[in-house]
């Protein structure tokens, strides 16, 4: 019999079911919206169970998969005692909506052989006891697949068999056949199920991939040294010849800013200021010109046919690319004279620019979101079939939070519906509530606060969270730097600084990117104080010398291409879920672990760029699944330089970041 929680007439409260179960989670927004997985992900579930008195119980998950299939029940297991947690972990195997619910039960057997193993060696109603068994074995065996019915009716007339001495009929109940039976197939009394809660499983470079974001027309742009003409865009075509790099580096996804054409009305010039001159690029942001909007290429970096190009060599390099959604426009964008009713118009007749006072933009117009939302909202979305249709399955949305939560959640909505491999990136460096409602509504993944946090307590709390409480619905892609981004660590750590923010990036979070110029620890901003590039890459052309900087040293692209390579090889660092925090004494040092199954990653880091450090860290070994012996020596092997060492619980541990910021050790068992 199933029991299932009603609602009450009165106060439209679900009512408890006949065996409470309570908190289930993963469950956003009390299921309104679906909690999220990729294929293959191991995600817990767990619920509070319990009922009256001391009867045993179980408690199990049920997976219905997107073509409404129930799976059998994944074991729940008690987390802690007295604490009436259940938990289990299941995993989604293909993309999809799928669903799950939480079952409990009375476990009448279970409950018999534990007051069975009391009574009957202190021969207290031994043959009542066996009796009583009999009954529920022979119960059991009315429940179970005919090929398991004998094992339990032999069990049943065994028990019942007064001839029988008790020692035996107890050594009977323990026969592994009989327990294999029970586990696959429990008697179940009181049977009570949970509500349904979604599940959205996603294809795996949601959960996990490495992004570089680079501008075309930098790669290949030229300029004349005697100043004959003005600087020569780089192009498609040209941009094709940094892509085999950016894949030797182990990057699976190449982000381009905004490709359309630029406008001309109030261009700025470089370091943002407002005097653009005549060969002066402008920047990708202010969409929109003569030329066409966001339909279209800018006419310096090539065709549709060069951008199909560029789309094609880089899958053939095994790169994705995302493509920039900005909703806004240059004053001269198509959109402006043909559907003035998208913009706001101020009282004096002119159309508003965006602004963040005192700070004005006199080059973007912001779209309003109010006067026609159909018309503007089926536009968005042609625009985004349009790029589709041309090879692009990634989008990296440009400031979601200043547009409506409603039209992101039915435009997601629309195009998962038609093609779910499709992903979309929250450019929200925005206040909590809004990123994480942009998360739950569809978002694949965010950005973060991480730029901003660089101590070790910063970095614990913060990890903590996103890979706990939020990891159910928010996916944290960390990138290191962005054109707009390059905070202070970055200024004045040097580059032992830009090491250390690669490497936790790329351990802390299954998804971490950087900006062209990273590897080359570009750090010079446009004043002291701001946080904002000189020479910004946003108003001009910025070509680099990769060739000069392979052949110097002078680049980390090295570091970048063995932290990839780690990744691809430890399946623990593609996951999200099974970040844990080891102590070590000393602040500016940090100790963490991943896990999955038997494949474990631990790191330790300094966080200090300018100064050695060194401290003793202490593990914690069943988080590591190793015996919690605290004398017990490891042979661990150092992952960047090939260096092992002998560890074990307790270990001293000397980092100077000048020749060796970190350790990323794995683990080979030695003899104690």
């Amino acid at each position: 019999m199933h029991v299932k929680s009603g609602t009450s007439h009165t106060t439209g409260i679900p009512r408890l079911g006949r065996i409470p179960i309570l908190d289930v989670a993963p469950v956003v927004g009390c299921g309104r919206w679906p909690a999220k997985a990729v294929v293959g992900e191991t995600v817990e579930v767990s619920a509070t169970v319990f009922r009256e008195g001391h009867e045993r119980l179980g408690a199990a998950v049920v997976l219905r998969t997107p073509d409404g299939e129930e799976l059998p029940g994944q074991r729940m297991s008690e987390v802690g005692a007295g604490l009436d947690l259940w938990s289990a972990q299941v995993t989604p195997t293909q993309m999809g909506s799928w669903s799950f619910r939480v079952e409990a039960w009375g476990e009448p057997i279970a409950h018999w052989w534990h007051d069975t193993q009391i009574k009957v060696p202190r021969d207290q109603d031994v043959e009542l006891m066996f009796a009583e068994g009999a009954l529920l074995f022979g119960r059991a065996a009315e429940s179970v697949p005919s090929k398991d019915r004998p094992t339990l009716d032999r069990l049943a007339r065994l028990l019942a068999d007064q001839t029988v001495p008790a020692a035996d009929r107890m050594q009977a109940v323990t026969d592994p056949d009989v327990e294999d039976v029970l586990e696959r197939h429990p008697l179940r009394d009181l049977l009570t199920v949970s509500d349904w809660y979604p599940l959205a499983v996603h294809r795996q470079r949601a959960l996990y991939g490495a992004w570089y974001e680079f501008f075309p027309r930098s790669e290949g742009a030229t300029f004349d040294p005697m100043g004959r003409r003005g600087p020569m865009s780089g192009s498609f075509r040209t941009a094709m010849k940094r892509l085999p790099a950016i894949a030797d580096m182990g990057f699976d996804v190449v982000y381009l800013p905004p490709i359309h054409p630029i406008g001309t009305a109030h261009r700025k010039g470089p370091n943002n200021t407002l005097d653009a001159g005549p060969y002066d690029p402008g920047s990708p942001w202010a969409i929109g010109s003569p030329d066409g909007g966001h339909d279209a290429v800018h006419p310096e970096l090539g065709t549709l046919e060069d951008f199909d190009a560029f789309v094609a060599h880089a899958a053939d390099h095994g790169l994705e690319v995302a493509l920039d959604l900005a909703l806004q426009c240059s004053p001269d964008h198509p959109w402006v004279t043909d559907h003035p009713e998208w913009f706001t118009t101020r009282a004096d007749g002119t159309i508003a620019y965006a602004e963040n006072p005192p700070k004005k933009y006199q080059d973007i117009y912001p779209l309003n979101f109010d006067h026609d939302s159909e018309g503007l909202y089926q536009e968005v979305k042609r625009v985004l079939h349009h790029w589709m249709d041309h090879g692009v399955r990634i989008f990296r949305v440009d400031n979601p939070h200043t547009k409506p939560v409603a039209f992101w959640e039915r435009l997601l909505a629309d195009i998962n519906t038609t093609d779910p491999d499709v992903l979309f990136l929250a450019e929200a460096f925005t206040r909590p509530a809004m990123m994480q409602t942009l998360a739950k509504i569809g978002f694949h993944q965010s950005y973060t606060y991480f730029t901003w946090r660089n101590t070790a307590d910063e970095l614990r709390d913060y990890f903590i969270e996103l890979t706990g409480p939020t990891a159910a619905y928010m996916r944290p892609n960390l990138f290191v730097n962005t054109p707009d981004i390059l905070n202070a660590y970055l200024q004045h750590g040097g580059r032992p600084a830009f090491q250390i923010r690669a490497i936790l990036a790329a351990l802390l979070s299954p998804t971490w990117g950087v900006y062209s110029g990273y590897e080359l620890c570009e750090n010079t901003p446009v004043r002291p104080g701001s946080e904002e590039y000189r020479d910004s890459e946003k108003y001009q052309y910025r070509p680099r010398d990769w060739d000069t900087a392979d052949r110097t040293g002078s680049t980390i692209a090295p570091l970048i291409t063995r932290l990839n390579t780690l990744r691809n090889a430890h399946p623990a660092l593609q996951q999200l879920r099974n970040l844990h925090f080891h102590y070590i004494d000393q602040p500016e040092l940090l100790a963490f672990s991943k896990r999955h199954l038997d494949d474990v990653v631990l790191a330790v880091v300094n966080l200090n760029p300018l100064h050695p450090r060194e401290a003793t860290v202490h593990l914690d070994l069943p988080a590591l699944g190793l015996p919690d012996d605290p004398h017990h020596p490891y042979t661990v092997i150092d992952e960047l330089d090939g260096a092992t060492y002998t560890w074990t619980q307790a270990n001293y541990v000397y980092l100077d970041p000048h020749t060796k910021p970190a350790h990323i050790l794995t683990f080979r068992s030695s003899e104690s």
